[in-house]
């Protein structure tokens, strides 16, 4: 497919700021899939392409975040094992299951997610209680969002958050780090089944996860710098947005 030299400027750009905010609180798809859509690319090849890019955003923010040992792979491993098998077993699962059912749920979670945030103001300011064993938490979590993630995706991030602080009594800085590697497993799964497929628009995918590396880099130096407060205004903001597109997507399109 051939596409001039302002597209893959644009693609670029628009890949910095989604790198950018989906290392701040997750939501980068919902920039890049309508961005690749718009300029002409048909809907399969942007998602596979898609996946391409959002895999070196998700590895840069998880590196960071590594480095600076906000990450303790000790419990994380678990998480990481129950996430790749959730989203190998996504990936085969939607070549065989209708979504639909799924797509009217995501809202509504998210609804729920958004706002139980809202009116818990102390949410994630800081390491509180577990509610639930580490062990168990990833093995469900894992499999579930991993599954989510490989099968549709929009919101995995939300998920991953709301999560670790609510159950697993993480603060957002915290949550936000062990999430972004969490992500980076599943887009690593989603991808080798992309490629498998041969679908992917392999130099703008690389141009766009440049742009990709930058803003996770500079992003995840934000969350980093940031009081609380900043990444939970992000976060409520990248949900209602995601909550907004999921719903056009059903019902106005």
């Amino acid at each position: 497919m051939e596409l001039e030299i302002w597209v893959f400027a644009l693609l670029f750009c628009v890949a910095f700021f989604s790198g950018f905010v989906d290392a701040i609180a997750g939501g980068g798809g919902l920039i890049t899939i309508p961005a690749l859509i718009s300029v002409g690319i048909p809907e399969h090849i942007a998602l596979a392409t898609n996946k391409l890019q959002a895999t070196f955003g998700s590895f840069t923010a998880a590196a960071n975040f590594t480095h600076k040992k906000m990450v303790d792979f000790n419990s994380l491993w678990h998480g990481i094992i129950w996430t790749f098998i959730g989203a190998v077993l996504g990936t085969w699962a939607i070549l065989l299951i209708d979504a639909s059912v799924i797509k009217y749920l995501i809202p509504i979670f998210l609804i729920a997610i958004l706002i139980y945030t809202i009116f818990s103001p102390k949410l994630g300011e800081s390491d509180s209680q577990k509610r639930i064993n580490e062990s168990l938490f990833y093995a469900i979590f894992g499999l579930v969002i991993g599954f989510y993630d490989g099968f549709m995706g929009p919101g995995t991030g939300s998920f991953w958050m709301f999560a670790f602080v609510s159950l697993l009594g993480l603060n957002l800085k915290s949550a936000v780090a062990n999430t972004k590697i969490l992500n980076f497993v599943s887009n690593i799964v989603s991808l080798f089944v992309f490629i498998a497929g041969g679908q992917i628009l392999w130099m703008l995918g690389i141009i766009m996860g440049f742009g990709q590396m930058i803003g996770a880099y500079f992003g995840s130096h934000m969350v980093i710098k940031k009081e609380i407060k900043f990444i939970k205004t992000i976060f409520l903001i990248v949900v209602s947005l995601t909550i907004i597109k999921l719903l056009y997507d059903l019902f106005l399109k």
